[in-house]
């Protein structure tokens, strides 16, 4: 007794196939996009910020240099002053000063009366209430580059096509293989719907060319990069709130002084590594955009041959 194959399915039966298999894929994608979208514009906001935070720990560094050598020629003239350079006048000279005559008109009354120690002093504390702000600056920036960095990771580990997706776009490319050869057979057999049959082909055929792998490789990269610029964003704002803190600038020593310095080359360092990982989310994001829209092309194509 002989085995006979089955039947091959008959067109009607591989169309209402891929009508189950393939209806609806553009509709599962939609929240992909739209997700990678919003990433993209969180990442780009967090690489602002960290680029402004490291733009600002410049210029901080700048005006802290400013700082340090006011300080340096303040110390010089006290230097001076207890080496008898200032030494108090004698009675003599304070009469002599005294009966002296003086051209009122060219007296030079620009820094009001004040020492060059008083002037230089004033500046002093004014340079240090602008470097306080622009450390302040600097923390609210990498605070804000660390919290867009976390929400980046988080979004990126959730912007990937699961496995029900990914089931239903293989067994999409499965049922669009039974039809391409119950097209082939119905061109034999001159079927009446072999016409819809092929535009239906054609379009949702279109699945065997797309890479959907692209679109997690994309995102994983995306929360790898999110990740870094977290790590590095916590630990650049932590060295840029002790940098600034009362307790490190005021330590006036040669070691307080050598570690407030430390802190803040490492919260500038830490910021630009923070906007680089920022940065290379944002790349990672928007190619996932295109990955997901070419995906989205074929999906939204496939759809509408079936509808």
């Amino acid at each position: 007794m002989s085995a006979h194959a089955a039947a091959p399915a008959s067109l009607d039966d591989t169309l209402r196939a891929t009508y189950t298999a393939c209806f609806g894929i553009d509709e599962e994608l939609k929240p992909l996009k739209v997700k990678a979208g919003i990433n993209t514009a969180v990442t780009a906001v967090g690489t602002a910020a960290g680029a402004g935070a490291l733009a600002t720990g410049l210029v901080k560094k700048k005006t802290d240099k400013e700082i340090e050598e006011l300080e340096k020629k303040l110390a010089e003239i006290h230097e001076r002053e207890r080496n008898g350079e200032y030494a108090t006048p004698t009675d003599d000279e304070i009469e002599a000063f005294i009966n002296a005559d003086f051209d009122l008109g060219t007296t030079n009354t620009a820094s009001g009366g004040q020492s060059e120690a008083d002037q230089i002093q004033a500046e002093i504390d004014e340079k240090t209430e602008k470097s306080v702000k622009l450390g302040n600056w600097r923390t609210g920036l990498l605070a804000g580059n660390t919290a867009t960095n976390i929400a980046g990771a988080v979004i990126a580990g959730t912007n990937k096509v699961k496995g029900d997706l990914e089931a239903q776009i293989n067994d999409c490319i499965t049922a669009v293989g039974e039809l391409r050869r119950a097209v082939g057979r119905a061109e034999i057999e001159n079927d009446a719907n072999l016409g819809e049959a092929k535009v239906i082909l054609n379009a949702c055929a279109k699945y065997e060319t797309v890479d959907i792998s692209k679109i997690n490789k994309r995102a994983t990269g995306a929360m790898v990069s999110s990740s870094v610029g977290a790590a590095t964003g916590v630990a650049g704002t932590i060295s840029s709130i002790f940098a600034n803190s009362k307790k490190v600038r005021d330590d006036n020593s040669d070691a307080g002084k050598k570690k407030e310095k430390g802190l803040n080359t490492t919260a500038n360092v830490l910021a630009g590594a923070s906007t680089l990982a920022s940065g290379t989310a944002t790349v990672f994001n928007a190619t996932q955009i295109k990955a997901i829209k070419d995906v989205s092309a074929v999906a939204a194509e496939c759809t509408g041959a079936l509808q």
